[in-house]
């Protein structure tokens, strides 16, 4: 889509149209320069707040099911960021642990998050980016389902 033909369309469609487009190219990023999907970034981010946990309780916490959760640390196993240990008192449980190079990976990730570089012009901003942040939270937080709201997102 041209940025041209977008100028007329209505917010809901911007704002569905602009969350694809940033999820594609965070998507991008996450695999081009960390070795991650978001799900590995999501696992990882997990296991750095809880420490070692039970596969079953980063699943649940990660929103995924057990069987989901297997593919993904399997990749990450491989790659050396999390390591599988057999729970001492219940072999049947395996419970799921950041390595140092798991950490070293996150820390790099969690610095660029946090370091408020901006996206665009607009949120380098302060005014624009409070009015944008404003509008957004308003939209997430609104509880609106789409079908039953004043919005539109396909128009």
């Amino acid at each position: 889509m041209d940025l041209i033909q977008l100028r007329d369309v209505p917010l809901g469609r911007l704002l569905v149209v602009a969350g694809h487009l940033t999820g594609q190219r965070w998507n991008r990023y996450l695999a081009e320069e960390h070795g991650l999907t978001q799900a590995g970034m999501v696992t990882l981010m997990t296991l750095a707040e809880h420490g070692e946990l039970p596969h079953r309780t980063v699943a649940e916490r990660c929103f995924v099911r057990p069987a989901t959760l297997t593919g993904i640390v399997d990749t990450l196993e491989r790659d050396g960021l999390v390591e599988r240990q057999r729970d001492e008192t219940d072999r049947r449980s395996v419970k799921l642990a950041l390595t140092p190079a798991g950490r070293a990976r996150l820390d790099a990730l969690t610095a660029l998050i946090h370091s408020h570089r901006p996206l665009t012009s607009v949120d380098a901003d302060p005014a624009k980016a409070a009015v944008v942040r404003e509008f957004l939270l308003e939209v997430i937080g609104s509880g609106e389902d789409p079908g039953t709201a004043d919005f539109d997102p396909t128009c």
